[in-house]
């Protein structure tokens, strides 16, 4: 492992499994793509900072009837120092047209869907929200069910505290739940600290 002190240009996307987010670390040994689940909490943006890489190696798949080649990194942690808005050409290198991880892990592992441990959290919002006349809405047990829902979704680090340090290395389906979860929930990521802090209690 190294640690290289660097840029980050992070650009979200949205795909079909939702929005995600691709970088391109700039180094002074060169300049790799990044597709680390890591990369799913935070916002669009450059950042600075110091990176710590465990692999680099080429990564191949194809998009849209290309063969696409890129050269890859792979973090195993980052401190980051500031964040700046992305120039136009910083876009423009990270193309919208990215293929989402999720569906390249898919693809690698000759599986039609990746596993998704927070799909049953979802079914059930579904089955809740179609309940007949409405019941759900009006019925005392419904925050307990989110509780439960919000519990299942969270696992290990819940109940949720004021501070909350996610594990990066869950499903990524479960990942950007949990980011999105915690944003209704009023929590705002810290990048330098790489935590989520709530800044607001929903009612």
């Amino acid at each position: 492992m190294i640690t290289l002190p660097g840029h980050l240009a992070i650009r979200t996307i949205s795909g079909r499994n939702g929005d995600f987010n691709v970088g391109r670390l700039s180094t002074s040994i060169g300049e790799f793509v990044i597709k680390d689940a890591l990369l799913d909490q935070y916002n669009e943006g450059k950042y600075r900072g110091d990176f710590a890489i465990t692999e680099i190696r080429p990564s191949y798949y194809t998009n849209g009837g290309r063969l696409v080649v890129e050269i890859r990194a792979k973090l195993d942690s980052m401190t980051l120092d500031a964040v700046d808005n992305l120039t136009t050409e910083e876009a423009d290198r990270l193309s919208n047209t990215e293929t989402d991880p999720i569906d390249e892990e898919a693809t690698v592992a000759a599986s039609p869907s990746p596993r998704r441990p927070a799909k049953t959290r979802s079914s059930q919002a579904t089955t809740d929200d179609e309940a007949p006349f409405g019941m759900v809405k009006t019925n005392p047990a419904a925050s307990t069910s989110s509780e439960d829902g919000d519990a299942e979704l969270f696992g290990t680090i819940w109940p949720l505290t004021s501070s909350v340090r996610l594990d990066t290395t869950v499903d990524r389906q479960q990942l950007r739940l949990q980011c999105a979860r915690l944003g209704e929930l009023g929590y705002v990521h810290d990048f330098k600290q790489q935590i989520w802090n709530l800044t607001t209690r929903q009612p």
